[in-house]
C-alpha cells in the first residue's frame, strides 16, 4: 500500500474497502496490527510533540481522516484520493467483514453509558461479531500493574480486534505502546464510539465533504473542541502554505 509523508506522518493512500480488507485479513489471522483514523488535532499534535510523533509513527496502518490531510495528499504527491478515511466510517466497514466472519471485538475506553448503547448498535446491526469484553477508560494513564492487567485481560478474551476511543492522542499511544503486546487489530477510532453510540450526532454530508465537519462538532461542544480546533486547525494551514512553497514532499 503506497504512503505519504504529510508533516513526517506516513498517510496510506487508501479507501474505506481496502482499508478495511486489510484490517479484517489481519485480524482473521490474530496478528498484531496498529491503526489510526488521524485527522488535523492529531497531525498537530504528533508534528509539535517529538514524544508523541515518535509513538504515531509506529503504527501499522494511518488513514486520513480528515478532507484537509486528503487534501495535503493529493497536492503534495498527486495521488487521486477522492475521498478521506473517516474513523468512524471505517470501523462500520470494518464491522460488516468481521461480521461475515464471526470476528470477536474488544471496546476499549470512553464511559461505560456510552460502551454500553455502543455495544447494543454493535449487536443490533453486525450480528455475528462476537464482543468479549468492555473497558471503561480510567481517563488516565494507568499504572503499570493496571496495564498488565488490561493486557492479560484483552488477551485471555481472544480478542481479535479491538476498538480503542480514548480521544486523541491517548488513543493513538495507547495503540502504540500495545501493537506488540496483544495478538490482535488495535484500531484508534477516536469519535466512532460517540457517533454510533447516538451520543453525538453527524454533521451534514456536504459539511463532511468540504471539511467542515469541524465546524458542526465545534458547535456542540464548543467549550471543549474551540482551542483544539482553533489551535491545529490554524496551524495546519500554516504549515500546509509554508510546505508548498517549500515543495519539500515526495511519495514514499
Amino acid at each position: 500500500m503506497q504512503r505519504v509523508d504529510i508533516f513526517g506522518i506516513l498517510f496510506a493512500v487508501t479507501d474505506y474497502e481496502n482499508a478495511s480488507e486489510v484490517i479484517v485479513e489481519n485480524a482473521r489471522q490474530n496478528k498484531s496490527f496498529g491503526v489510526s483514523a488521524l485527522a488535523v488535532h492529531g497531525l498537530i499534535t504528533s508534528y509539535t510533540d517529538n514524544d508523541i510523533g515518535d509513538l504515531v509513527k509506529t503504527i501499522d496502518l494511518i488513514v486520513p481522516d480528515g478532507q484537509p490531510i486528503r487534501w495535503a495528499m493529493n497536492v503534495y504527491h498527486k495521488v487521486g484520493m477522492k475521498d478521506r478515511v473517516s474513523g468512524p466510517t471505517l470501523t462500520l466497514h470494518v464491522l460488516k467483514k468481521a461480521s461475515k466472519l464471526g470476528l470477536k471485538l474488544y471496546l476499549y475506553g470512553s464511559t461505560s453509558d456510552t460502551l454500553e448503547k455502543y455495544s447494543n448498535f454493535i449487536t443490533k446491526n453486525y450480528h455475528g461479531i462476537k464482543i468479549v469484553g468492555l473497558h471503561v477508560d480510567r481517563f488516565r494513564e494507568a499504572t503499570p500493574k493496571e496495564d498488565l492487567a488490561d493486557i492479560e485481560k484483552i488477551n485471555q478474551s481472544e480478542a481479535q480486534i479491538v476498538l480503542v476511543g480514548r480521544g486523541c492522542p491517548r488513543q493513538e499511544k495507547w495503540v502504540a505502546l500495545h501493537q506488540d503486546k496483544i495478538p490482535a487489530v488495535l484500531m484508534a477510532v477516536g469519535a466512532a464510539f460517540d457517533f454510533h453510540s447516538g451520543k453525538l450526532k453527524h454533521a451534514p454530508i456536504w459539511m463532511q465533504n468540504s471539511g467542515l465537519e469541524w465546524l458542526f462538532r465545534l458547535a456542540q461542544e464548543p467549550r471543549r473542541l474551540f482551542k483544539r480546533y482553533f489551535t491545529t486547525n490554524s496551524y495546519f494551514m500554516y504549515l500546509f502554505i509554508k510546505h508548498y512553497f517549500n515543495k519539500k514532499y515526495r511519495t514514499i
